[in-house]
């Protein structure tokens, strides 16, 4: 679908082709789709591609659900975090071009899905870098040149996403992150209520390694100013060489069961900055976010006893639940202010139900 409003609110739960339709595979070989991998995609992601299904096939090709429901819940978020790892790359392009919200004669915007890393590395099978020549094809034609990043989001956060038709045009998309002329809304479940309630975060951020029994790595907040023990008194210290201005606006949408859901609109681009401004600075770390939840261990994120009990959740289990972070919206200034919004995913949106996180829809 080429774009042609100047402003654009598209979601991502618009209608999809079946993947049980039969598609000719538009990559190098040219084959048609195995039923195996379809039927595979199906079965994983959970979808509403079940429908598809006879009864036969589902009896078949679906985990055999537990009747318990906090083993079913568990099952549900142990099958969402590996998904799309256990794919052939081409199914996973296929999944991506399904999730494209956008496309005009520069960019293709695509809702990523959780999961799913931007760059490869150890242990990592499926990456969107490695799909990009394959995505190029399926959304243009076999002589289509490959998809170019333009910027990135963490493996785990989903939503908005834009890739680069021309490396002409990935140049001048980063060009406009990089000068702060892209206005990125994000959406977060945040253990906790910050106070106030609205605001902006204005402190540096800086890597460092924490020492404990098992020494690693994190982002942490570097401030340009501390309390006097003597008197009390804002005192300005010695700025971190190494630390990066980090300023992210917040605003709460919603509260309830321990829980909020925040708007939050980062003004810079650092590592985790989100996620480090949240559980640092104003002590609401996202849920599901157990890197960011302690400081000098590697555990599973603690929850309220009324956010277990709405989940449907034993603490022992919560180590299972996903980051709830979604890349809610972007405005992109090209020639005209192109503004593309992505709905959480289904697992997000089902967290808001359990935790009675109301919000007005749009």
């Amino acid at each position: 679908m080429v774009g042609t409003a100047s402003s654009l609110h598209l979601h991502s739960d618009c209608a999809h082709d079946s993947p049980l339709q039969e598609h000719r595979c538009e990559a190098r070989s040219g084959s048609r789709w195995k039923a195996s991998e379809l039927l595979k995609v199906t079965q994983e992601l959970g979808t509403k591609t079940r429908s598809h299904l006879s009864s036969t096939d589902s009896v078949l090709f679906s985990p055999q659900i537990p009747k318990d429901p906090v083993q079913r819940r568990v099952q549900e978020l142990t099958r969402l975090s590996k998904q799309l790892q256990r794919v052939h790359p081409n199914v996973l392009a296929k999944v991506l071009k399904q999730e494209a919200v956008y496309q005009n004669e520069e960019i293709v915007v695509i809702n990523k899905p959780y999961g799913v890393p931007v760059h490869g590395g150890p242990g990592i099978k499926n990456c969107i870098t490695d799909v990009l020549p394959i995505l190029a094809k399926m959304l243009g034609n076999m002589k289509s040149e490959p998809l170019h990043l333009c910027h990135r989001l963490d493996k785990e956060t989903t939503g908005v996403m834009v890739l680069a038709r021309s490396k002409e045009a990935a140049e001048k998309i980063r060009l406009l992150f990089k000068t702060r002329q892209v206005e990125k809304i994000y959406w977060a479940i945040s253990l906790g209520d910050p106070d106030p309630t609205e605001g902006i975060v204005d402190i540096p951020i800086v890597e460092k390694e924490v020492q404990s029994h098992q020494s690693h790595y994190k982002m942490t907040l570097a401030p340009n100013y501390r309390l006097s023990p003597e008197d009390g008194k804002v005192v300005k210290i010695r700025k971190n060489r190494d630390a990066e201005s980090a300023v992210t606006r917040y605003r709460l949408l919603a509260s309830s069961s321990a829980c909020s859901l925040l708007e939050l609109q980062p003004i810079t681009g650092v590592k985790h900055q989100i996620r480090v401004h949240l559980a640092y600075g104003l002590g609401c770390p996202i849920l599901g976010d157990h890197k960011y939840s302690h400081w000098s261990k590697l555990a599973p994120q603690k929850l309220p006893e009324i956010t277990l009990k709405r989940l449907k959740l034993r603490q022992s289990k919560a180590r299972h639940l996903p980051l709830h972070l979604h890349a809610y919206r972007l405005s992109l200034p090209l020639g005209k202010q192109i503004d593309l919004v992505c709905k959480p995913p289904l697992f997000f949106r089902k967290t808001l139900k359990k935790l009675e996180l109301d919000i007005a829809e749009d």
